[in-house]
């Protein structure tokens, strides 16, 4: 038995239509390929924030007090209020002084405190909490240093301390 071989030629539109679609294809590789080495990259390393020593400043409390929303089940849900404690540091990067935040959330949240409570019900174990974070940074650190992150193109007069030893009782 003989195998059949069947030869099969595209059209002249056919071959066009798939010589279109490689180019195409092989277009929009090399497009995300330019995207992302010309844009995209350097954008990113603008966002990143550095490391540097920090030394602390001074710790002070302001006399303003923020809401926070808490909820304690499915329908309890209300409005507290924390005190704000500033903690002030120098950035070995830029000498300069910045206002310390535990992360970037809290930055976002509040930037003018250094520390959000979790928000409790009452009033005092927030206050208690607030306090507990004050007073780490008074009497455990102190003048010690510290790795703390910044970023040189935004907000500047600000730097981060990302940590989970840092835990308010």
């Amino acid at each position: 038995m003989a195998k059949i071989r069947v030869a099969y030629e595209y059209t002249e539109a056919e071959d066009k239509s798939i010589r279109l679609g490689l180019f195409l294809i092989i277009s929009g590789i090399v497009s995300l390929f330019i995207f992302g080495f010309c844009w995209l990259s350097p954008a990113l390393q603008d966002l990143q924030a550095k490391a540097a020593n920090c030394t602390v400043l001074s710790v002070q409390q302001i006399a303003e007090v923020f809401e926070c929303t808490f909820t304690c089940g499915a329908d309890c849900r209300g409005t507290s209020q924390y005190p704000c404690v500033q903690v002030y540091v120098n950035n070995s990067e830029s000498h300069s002084r910045a206002l310390l935040h535990r992360d970037e959330h809290q930055l976002l949240t509040n930037p003018k405190c250094s520390y959000i409570p979790p928000c409790e019900r009452e009033n005092q174990k927030n206050l208690e909490s607030v306090m507990t974070w004050q007073q780490y940074w008074e009497d455990e650190i102190g003048s010690q240093p510290f790795t703390c992150y910044f970023n040189q193109y935004q907000r500047l007069g600000h730097v981060l301390f990302y940590s989970q030893n840092v835990v308010a009782k």
